[in-house]
């Protein structure tokens, strides 16, 4: 069921009580791995006859609540255990203004899902311990008591103690130099202008330092991968420019990259001000940089214009998904921006029409959550098809010039704002009401039918076509004669290779012969670039090649990017004779992962609580 009216996976009611802005006051303790402190609550009244604040909250230990103004005590209740943590229902101190300042002390718990704490000996550096956190979609709970919905926006400020050698980052501009605290500690301070949902809350503390890499942006890491990420991010500014001419003026101030150590989830992660990013994007040759390209596009499509609740994350990702192509365009010509929707549209039939299935109901645009964690629902889907349906929209009005002015638009009608589907449907209409091809718009069809989209770009093929043409090559291949094309794969840029392997992983699996040939022919097993060794080797586990089993399990373990670890871990599960050895590796690593990632490879082994 549905946790609240407004959004399936929260408690709150800011349709009722709403926070404007947070502040922070925290102190990292490494030992015990947890956040200490308060955090203050400024909160409007939208009803002025409410005289309670619903919060979510997961695993956190309270110690007191009070009204900043007076001091009282306030009284609460905590519980409602739910799979979205708990709900924490504070009375409301009585007062006639509609504005009200609520004080909660409290702690994190060292089993908090938003928070990945590192000992030493998981860092690159071996020296410091590391921690960060990672809040979307609903996590920000188990950092901070909080209205943890998207639909709400706020402020935040905060004041971080951490030990003195360590860097404090967060998700918002530094506020003045780090002042130094007792015990060999000092204190950072962050400010965060611009309003944003919970889940852009976020916090890193390590032994990290920086590059400069454009005007506006510096690159943050352990100092053993700073060179190489300024190397591969140093096209940033040459993004933002691109971007903002999209998209309108940039709002965040600065925008910076942090680095992350192996184990973060995801590739990258839109924190204003601050994207957090996987190592496994640097392969030397800013091949996978697009993922940049990607945050940038949520400064706009995500961070200024939201999703009212992660049943609309299409708004989100379909949006910034269609941009990041648009600034790859721009950046490199419209056939990369083609051939980048091509290699995706291979991930998207598998996840729609393998892994998930074209009946199930989260390949919907917008699926119904009541009583689904939206990590359960994550997918390709809200990324691929909803950049699939702006794609057909904008053919649909009559190409670029007519659709990138309104989406323009849109990005300044709706800023600071969280929306529905139907609101973008509504402006959409309104915007093009004289262009007659609207109205053939199946608008049921793509927000609610499960399943692959009802219509395929018609794509430029031009850079996928000798892909394409050496796969048929090496399937047709007598292996008795000689292989006569070793130079071709050379000659192919890092997404070239990239949609060979995939064309192959897509067809029957390849003999043990030519897998052999092809990895020493080809230098695969040394080769740096991620994606190109991740596809490699689900070729290598289709064909139940012996020599990828040990090259799976590293790949699945030494990083913690769910993108590259739950293929590998569903494909080994289904490599019979593998599986138990699969399960086996992942129960000795788990603890090296965090929740997230966790939580997803253990459903997909059938690994049960």
């Amino acid at each position: 069921m549905a946790l609240s009216p407004g959004d399936p996976n929260s408690y709150s009611r800011p349709d009722q009580v709403k926070t404007t802005h947070v502040h922070l006051h925290l102190e990292i303790d490494f030992e015990k791995k947890v956040l200490t402190g308060h955090a203050l609550l400024t909160l409007e009244k939208v009803d002025p006859q409410v005289d309670v604040v619903i919060l979510d909250a997961r695993k956190l230990d309270i110690h007191s609540v009070s009204d900043e103004a007076t001091g009282q005590v306030l009284e609460y209740e905590y519980g409602s255990p739910s799979g979205f943590g708990e709900k924490l229902e504070v009375k409301l101190p009585t007062s006639t203004s509609n504005e009200v300042k609520v004080k909660l002390s409290y702690t994190t718990s060292p089993q908090s899902s938003a928070l990945q704490w590192l000992n030493p000996a998981q860092t690159a550096g071996k020296k410091h311990p590391y921690v960060f956190s990672q809040c979307e979609a609903i996590h920000a709970r188990s950092m901070l008591p909080c209205q943890d919905t998207p639909s709400v926006k706020a402020t935040y400020s905060a004041t971080i103690t951490a030990p003195a050698d360590l860097t404090v980052l967060m998700s918002a501009i530094r506020d003045g130099e780090d002042q130094p605290g007792p015990d060999n500690k000092k204190v950072a301070k962050f400010t965060q202008k611009v309003p944003i949902q919970s889940y852009l809350i976020a916090i890193a503390a390590g032994a990290v330092e920086s590059r400069k890499i454009g005007p506006r942006s510096h690159v943050w890491s352990e100092a053993e991968f700073v060179e190489k990420a300024a190397f591969d991010f140093s096209e940033t500014e040459t993004m933002l420019t691109a971007a903002e001419e999209l998209c309108g003026p940039y709002v965040w101030g600065i925008y910076d990259i942090l680095v992350l150590p192996p184990s973060f989830p995801f590739g990258g992660m839109e924190n204003p001000c601050l994207t957090f990013a996987t190592p496994t994007l640097l392969s030397g040759d800013k091949s996978n940089a697009d993922v940049i390209a990607h945050e940038i596009a949520h400064s706009w499509t995500g961070n200024l214009v939201t999703n009212f609740n992660f049943e609309h994350f299409w708004l989100n990702e379909g949006f910034t998904v269609f941009t990041e192509r648009k600034i790859i365009g721009r950046m490199h010509g419209e056939p990369s921006r083609h051939f980048s929707a091509i290699l995706r549209w291979k991930d998207l039939q598998e996840t729609v029409n393998v892994n998930l299935g074209p009946n199930n109901p989260l390949t919907a645009l917008v699926p119904r959550l009541a009583g689904v964690d939206p990590d359960d629902a994550f997918s390709v889907v809200p990324y691929e098809k909803g950049s699939t349906f702006l794609w057909y929209l904008e053919d649909t009005v009559g190409g670029a010039v007519l659709f990138e002015p309104f989406l323009k638009s849109y990005y300044k009608k709706f800023a600071y704002q969280s929306i529905h589907s139907d609101t973008f449907k509504s402006y959409f209409l309104e915007y093009f009401s004289n262009v007659e091809s609207v109205k053939t718009i199946d608008w049921d069809t793509w927000f609610n039918k499960p399943g692959m989209p009802i219509y395929k770009p018609n794509f430029d093929e031009s850079l996928a076509q000798a892909c394409w043409e050496l796969a048929k090559k090496w399937q047709t291949w007598d292996i008795s004669t000689p292989a006569p094309f070793d130079k071709e794969f050379e000659s192919f840029s890092a997404t070239q290779k990239q949609e060979f392997l995939g064309t192959l992983l897509n067809d029957s699996p390849l003999d043990h012969t030519k897998l052999e040939k092809m990895g020493a022919m080809y230098s695969l097993d040394s080769c740096s670039n991620v994606e190109i060794v991740f596809r490699w080797i689900r070729l290598g586990i289709k064909a139940r090649w012996e020599p990828s089993l040990a090259e799976a399990l590293k790949l699945a373990t030494v990083q913690g990017r769910m993108k590259f670890v739950r293929p590998l871990f569903k494909d080994l599960y289904g490599w019979e004779e593998k599986r138990q050895q699969a399960i086996d590796t992942f129960k000795a690593h788990r603890g090296e992962m965090m929740y997230v990632c966790a939580e997803m490879v253990a459903k997909d082994l059938h690994i049960t609580p």
